[in-house]
């Protein structure tokens, strides 16, 4: 069973890595994981939180920070070294398959972090601002699957290592929103 389900996972991961191989995806894909790309989103963000929320907008930044510091810290320190999986472009078998769009890195591949942690935090400003702005669902979703897409489309990461960092980031995202509502119930 495990096996299969690799198997699937290398599969699905080679259709997305070469089969969907193109000049635009090679541009744009390393942009979308690059976390200098996001920042002004990131200050956008910031200060539409202190402009809109005063005092509030500042615990809303803290809680953000936080649903990072703890979706970062699950993936990476927890759930990684305790799964050990190696990344495909650092999978000998694969070696002959993986085109070199960015630098693979020595760290471990399942969960991803960059999924774990674009989804906490949508899924954490989807909840808190969602009866407020509707469009925030389908944005924060599609902003933190474009960098969980682009994380198995330059080859650092498996389907399911993205498809894990999201179900764990957006728990993550869920629960604090929670500890977020009940801190701030005037919110």
């Amino acid at each position: 069973m495990i096996e299969s389900i690799q198997q699937f996972d290398v599969e699905l991961f080679l259709k997305i890595h070469r089969g969907l191989s193109n000049g635009f995806f090679d541009w744009l894909m390393p942009l979308l994981r690059n976390r200098f790309f996001w920042s002004p989103l990131y200050l956008f963000i910031v200060v539409f939180c202190i402009k809109q929320y005063k005092k509030q907008g500042l615990y809303i930044i803290g809680m953000i920070i936080f649903t990072f510091a703890v979706s970062d810290f699950m993936a990476s320190k927890v759930v990684k070294p305790f799964v050990s999986r190696v990344r495909p472009c650092n999978d000998f078998s694969l070696a002959n398959f993986i085109i070199n769009r960015v630098p693979c890195g020595s760290g471990l591949s399942f969960p991803s972090a960059h999924a774990t942690n674009h989804f906490g935090i949508a899924v954490f400003l989807i909840c808190i601002f969602y009866s407020r702005w509707k469009p925030i669902l389908p944005i924060g979703i599609f902003w933190a699957a474009s960098v969980s897409f682009a994380q198995v489309y330059v080859g650092v990461h498996y389907p399911i290592d993205v498809t894990a960092g999201a179900v764990l980031g957006s728990m993550i995202g869920f629960i604090c929103s929670l500890l977020f509502k009940k801190l701030q119930p005037e919110f």
